[in-house]
């Protein structure tokens, strides 16, 4: 039952007992109220008609005469009775009416603190989580609007703590890779000033190749955090993926005949047009050609491909390279994640490509996997976009 319909209940029922309360307060308080009141009049009436009282009817009437005896024969006006049956009802409303409203406000208390119960423990845990304690959970106990906020509640929760630990993660994983370009540039610089390395053009040589890296690092840094934000900044158009695949081929054809690896793409005919950043999807071919080029042996083979399915173009690129083991293929996208371990930064690239291009295939509404059938029987990366 959702939220609405539970004030709206709450409401009616709260309003339903008041009006019983009021309706059998009355019932019980009136008839008594009206007794005093005409036990009242009689009184007085008693105290000025004594004497005629007395003569008349002797002592054997007195005052244990009741009221209806007394209303026939004692003078009694209209406007006296009807101003005792008025303060009679005064007086049961008052009554009833007090009763009637600590009964509503009873329900309407118990009402509120069913509502607002679960709310005070989502502000409890929201404080927690504001003072980075993300581990806060709540139980969704009721199914309605309070339900829902619960579990998006936990959904933050759990993304903020997410989020966390992968910043304590990159900075961890960031520090480790500027440690061993850092660490080797000061070395050679130590080496240089005890005299112990010999100031030539291959120690300079050295020392810029490892700047060289940490410039690439840098870059690689920047790249991700662009596509991470890249959502925002997509300039979408109609685009051939065929023609996408053949510039990304010429651009890397010279790499792979320096590695003694043939590139080659395989495109049907007529594939339909995509609605996507061109740049963007030239970049996430690059990167993942490019890590084929990283791990595929000389005399081996890259192969781009590109078909339709369905409402989207699916783009592969397979290669005969060293393949991929199952855990590798649940962490392969993971930042600075790198398959071969034995490769030093400087040949096997920052591991942050693949990263990347997740994030630009996701911003487009695709999604990215790779498939492997096992160690050294080479990989497929595959991708999807919508057409346009």
């Amino acid at each position: 039952m959702s939220l609405r319909w539970k004030f709206f209940i709450s409401y009616l029922a709260v309003v339903a007992i008041g009006l019983f309360v009021l309706s059998v307060s009355t019932a019980y308080v009136a008839p008594t109220a009206f007794s005093h009141s005409v036990a009242h009049m009689m009184m007085g009436n008693n105290t000025s008609h004594s004497q005629e009282e007395t003569m008349g009817h002797g002592a054997q009437g007195g005052m244990m005469m009741n009221n209806s005896a007394w209303l026939n024969n004692t003078q009694v006006t209209n406007e006296e009775l009807q101003d005792s049956f008025r303060q009679a009802v005064n007086s049961a409303l008052w009554k009833a009416g007090i009763a009637a409203t600590l009964a509503a406000g009873i329900v309407s208390g118990l009402v509120s603190l069913y509502i607002i119960r679960p709310l005070r423990r989502v502000a409890k845990a929201s404080q927690h989580i504001a003072e980075g304690h993300y581990d806060q959970r709540l139980t969704a106990r009721e199914n309605d609007e309070i339900g829902t906020l619960v579990h998006n509640f936990n959904r933050m929760a759990a993304a903020l703590a997410e989020t966390e630990t992968m910043r304590r993660q990159l900075i961890g994983d960031v520090s480790h890779e500027l440690k061993t370009p850092l660490a080797s540039i000061k070395g050679y610089m130590e080496g240089l000033q005890d005299g112990v390395i010999a100031p030539t053009s291959e120690t300079y040589q050295l020392v810029y190749r490892e700047a060289e890296r940490l410039q690439r690092l840098v870059h690689d840094l920047q790249e991700l955090s662009r596509a991470e934000a890249v959502s925002s900044q997509l300039e979408r158009y109609p685009c051939d993926p065929g023609a996408l695949i053949q510039a990304v081929t010429a651009r890397l054809q010279p790499q792979f005949a320096d590695e003694g690896i043939e590139l080659a793409c395989e495109i049907p005919d007529y594939l339909p047009k995509i609605r996507v950043d061109a740049d963007r999807v030239e970049q996430v071919l690059v990167n993942l050609v490019g890590n084929a080029l990283q791990y595929t042996p000389s005399g081996g083979k890259v192969t781009i491909t590109a078909l339709r399915a369905d409402s989207v173009v699916r783009f592969s690129v397979h290669d005969t390279g060293i393949g991929l083991s199952p855990e590798d293929l649940t962490k392969v996208f993971q930042r600075f994640y790198r398959v071969d371990k034995s490769r030093s930064r400087a040949s096997g690239g920052s591991g942050i490509g693949l990263t990347i291009a997740q994030h630009i295939v996701e911003a487009h509404g695709g999604r990215i996997w790779a498939e492997s059938p096992g160690h050294n029987q080479g990989s497929t990366f595959s991708f999807t976009l919508p057409l346009a």
